[in-house]
């Protein structure tokens, strides 16, 4: 991967130590320590777009969850190593090693469900959290199971060992491609820097990536769904001032209710959120004001 284009310039990079291997990062700036994770099927890549920007007011760190972009995949079944709870450890581990012991979090798509993860099982890491475009794991679930959402990618990639693996194998372009476009507000207008885009495909054609995503899911099925349950049983909350941001295509409406309203009524009572004219990549489709939305929340 030598070959791909630097999107970070003048920040620097990092290979450290954890449970998972090695994790990568990326980081910038000055001024308090943000974290920035990055969704499915992505690397940290995708904040190409916003982390200059951050940098001015934030010492930025995006950094590749593990099994994605150029951190270590550890393999796994059934989701063993890959449930948001130990991602959320490699999170505090990375922070930790670069000086950080309590930070603000961006998060989108994956990363947002191992950002409010962590700020559940670590209330005293988290300063701030801003979730990009997702509802809590359970609730996916539960609108899965009862047919007010489709399953989509969530049932496809959670099934077991080595099902999704070996088709998405066959043609991984071909997979994740399409993909990313269902979920752009408008696929007939390019969103993604061709530079960021090539990025991605070098990590979704390895195979111990493409099994590690799969673990992702299969992690999101099982021990994050037992995880989110227990926490809305015990009504356990983020304690840390909570944003969401949504598109405006890609989540859709569930019994009535905003994205907001079901963060409020799970595990955020007091979050605060606004809608980004953009599909599911907000950080891409519409930087400007994903940009604007954040500086008033951070």
């Amino acid at each position: 991967m030598t070959d791909l284009a630097d999107l970070f310039p003048g920040f620097s990079s990092h290979w450290i130590d954890t449970d998972a291997g090695r994790i990568f990062a990326r980081s910038g700036g000055s001024g308090p320590p943000l974290l920035l994770l990055h969704g499915f099927p992505q690397t940290h890549v995708m904040w190409h777009r916003l982390a200059p920007e951050l940098a001015k007011k934030f010492t930025v760190v995006a950094m590749d969850m593990r099994g994605y972009g150029w951190s270590s995949a550890p393999s796994s079944e059934a989701g063993a190593e890959y449930s948001k709870r130990v991602m959320g450890a490699d999170a505090v581990a990375v922070m930790e090693d670069l000086g950080h012991a309590r930070f603000r979090v961006v998060a989108h798509d994956r990363g947002g469900r191992v950002a409010y993860r962590l700020a559940l099982d670590h209330p005293g890491r988290v300063e701030r959290l801003s979730l990009l475009d997702i509802l809590p794991t359970a609730e996916v679930w539960k609108n899965i199971h009862s047919g007010l959402t489709p399953a989509a990618h969530w049932t496809f990639l959670s099934r077991p060992a080595p099902a999704p693996e070996t088709e998405i194998g066959e043609d991984p372009d071909g997979y994740f491609r399409p993909q990313m476009a269902k979920w752009e507000k408008d696929p007939a207008r390019p969103v993604f820097d061709a530079r960021a885009m090539a990025h991605y495909s070098a990590a979704w054609n390895d195979p111990s990536r493409i099994h590690a995503m799969c673990e992702d899911y299969r992690a999101g099925a099982t021990l994050d769904l037992a995880a989110d349950e227990a926490d809305l049983a015990a009504r356990k909350t983020i304690l840390c001032p909570t944003q969401i941001l949504t598109g405006v295509s890609f989540l859709t409406r569930a019994r009535g209710e905003t994205p907001v309203e079901v963060w409020r009524r799970a595990f955020a009572p007091d979050a605060v959120g606004e809608a980004i004219d953009a599909g599911h990549f907000l950080a891409e489709e519409n930087p400007a004001a994903t940009l604007a939305a954040l500086l008033g929340f951070l």
